[in-house]
């Protein structure tokens, strides 16, 4: 990644959380112009150390309403030339908690305004994050690809896969939509998540002593929350010929993982702790999955440079250092129902 123009101008939608965070801060490194419109639902801290950035501009707002993306925008700035749209309502306990109706307002509707707008704008880039809870189960236990067949096992998938597929049929507009499927992530951000297994985890771990752990020999796909922004910046980087309606999972082979090895991995920095575990039916996301992102790196050279081991002892030296005052706090977690 270089430095980039003084044109380059990145809007991002809900920029104040856990990626958005980490993203407007990188980008302002590197030196574009960071416009950032988010809601604020888990608060603003986030954003406090871009304010006296004279590349960073914020305007608190719902991008489900019309017109919000015109609005937030400085009139002395170059309009973007590209959207990173991350605000939704994450995760299935999050959507199962305010219903079918909320969240396709706020995970497809909005998706659909914003990218609109963006067209309407003369964006170029539409950058969608999207999840590979879309894949479901695995069939046969082989590594699900960008072609293999979606099968959501959550309300949160179903509002994704509804996303991208209208995303996907904008191939003729000008501004070019490119979807992420991002691996499940972990490490810290100025708004860290503490409902995210490999950090829940090892908070559980740290302040309990002991683990419960449900759905035991699933396998899911892990990605450091920086090796999600620098491939989300290579996004932006790329030619429109590899990225326009295009799909990447987005994440290492070296991420895969089942829930028995990322306990072992914890147990590695905190011996003591007790597991315990626990069969578990509901209905929700009952991913268990290994992903291929040969795609990724063959056509965009993605490498992690993170590993689940460097997020285990991050995390852990976070909390023995006191950075997180209070991590059981609510704004640390999209819902308070998390199945681990």
């Amino acid at each position: 990644m270089t430095s980039a123009a003084p044109e380059n101008h990145v809007l991002i939608t809900g920029g104040a959380g856990y990626i958005g965070s980490v993203l407007t801060a990188e980008l302002l490194r590197l030196g574009y112009r960071v416009t950032v419109v988010d809601e604020l639902l888990f608060g603003g801290e986030s954003l406090l150390g871009f304010l006296t950035h004279p590349n960073f501009h914020f305007e608190k707002a719902n991008v489900w309403e019309p017109r919000t993306i015109r609005n937030s925008l400085r009139s002395d700035w170059p309009r973007p030339h590209a959207v990173v749209h991350l605000a939704a309502i994450v995760g299935f306990p999050a959507c199962q908690a305010v219903g079918r109706q909320v969240a396709w307002r706020y995970n497809v509707e909005a998706t659909q305004r914003v990218f609109e707008q963006s067209e309407a704008l003369g964006v170029q880039r539409f950058i969608y994050a999207s999840t590979y809870s879309n894949y479901g189960l695995a069939p046969e236990g082989q590594a699900v690809d960008e072609e293999s067949p979606l099968t959501p096992q959550s309300l949160y998938a179903e509002t994704k896969i509804a996303s991208e597929r209208y995303l996907l049929g904008q191939s003729d507009a000008s501004c070019a939509p490119l979807i992420f499927r991002f691996a499940t992530l972990y490490g810290i951000s100025p708004r860290t998540r503490f409902d995210l297994i490999v950090n829940q985890f090892v908070l559980e771990a740290y302040t309990k002593r002991q683990l419960l752990i449900y759905q035991r020999g699933y396998s899911r796909s892990f990605i450091h929350i920086r090796d999600t922004v620098r491939g989300i910046i290579m996004g932006l980087e790329a030619p429109d010929e590899k990225v326009r309606c295009q799909i990447y999972n987005l994440g290492t082979e070296k991420g895969n993982y089942t829930k028995d090895e990322i306990v072992t991995l914890i147990l590695k920095r905190l011996p003591e702790t007790v597991v315990r575990y626990k069969d578990m039916t509901f209905g929700g996301d009952m991913r268990d999955i290994r992903v291929s992102f040969a795609k990724v790196r063959r056509e965009l050279g993605f490498e992690a440079e993170y590993s689940v081991d460097d997020g285990v002892r991050e995390v852990l030296h976070a909390l023995q250092d006191g950075l997180i005052r209070d991590p059981q706090d609510a704004r640390y977690r999209n819902a308070q129902f998390i199945v681990q």
